[in-house]
């Protein structure tokens, strides 16, 4: 995976929460990504604030580029299928757990596409916990909604640039439960020009890497 392009999602996100919206947050560290990817070859996606509209942010926050130096995120734990990571970008701690898809299918078929990459993420500055998010590899369709299947259930997932969010937050909870007991999630969704993509991501391990950043993430 692209560490640039992580610590770029990292740095924006961290940045822009203090003075602006999720929405802006999400934007800005959407565009600091586009730009790093012209630096660096299949670039993976890094876990973003879940934006509150649509609207993005006009411009990525200047620290992102400069202090991605300094930030770099840290492996404390390889489960199964799903890594533990933290990052302290701009002084604020991250903590994620990290995992691709055990298969990805397109319709039409073999269409092209970056990686996908799910995400489980806490920022404790921002009182958030298991924030659960896809980077699906493509821009998706504007206004489209995806969903996330698990345990019997789909949720549906507010969509916007490359990166999904669970529609209703009130549902969060409930779906990391599930993904903790479950064998596999699958997302669902459709790009711009109408490609469908359908992502099995394995649970192998997720709930003992969330266990594990629990433990590293109180502060």
């Amino acid at each position: 995976m692209s560490v640039l392009r992580i610590l770029t999602f990292l740095v924006a996100i961290a940045a822009l929460c203090g003075a602006t919206s999720l929405a802006q947050a999400q934007g800005a560290a959407a565009k600091s990504a586009k730009e790093s990817a012209k630096e660096a070859p299949k670039p993976a996606p890094a876990p973003a604030a879940k934006p509150t509209t649509a609207k993005p942010a006009a411009a990525p926050a200047p620290a992102a580029t400069a202090a991605t130096g300094s930030a770099e995120p840290t492996l404390i734990g390889q489960y199964g299928t799903w890594g533990a990571y933290t990052a302290t970008p701009n002084g604020r701690k991250v903590c994620f757990a990290l995992a691709k898809p055990s298969s990805s299918k397109t319709n039409p078929p073999n269409r092209p596409r970056d990686p996908a990459f799910a995400f489980v993420s806490s920022r404790p500055a921002e009182k958030v916990v298991n924030e659960v998010s896809i980077m699906i590899g493509y821009a998706l369709k504007p206004g489209s909604e995806s969903s996330l299947e698990v345990g019997g259930s789909a949720y549906a997932m507010y969509t916007q640039g490359d990166g999904l969010w669970i529609k209703n937050a009130a549902e969060e909870e409930q779906m990391v439960s599930a993904m903790r007991k479950s064998a596999e999630v699958t997302v669902k969704g459709v790009s711009a020009k109408g490609t469908e993509t359908v992502d099995v991501f394995s649970l192998k391990g997720l709930s003992q890497a969330l266990d594990r950043l629990a433990q590293d993430c109180k502060r």
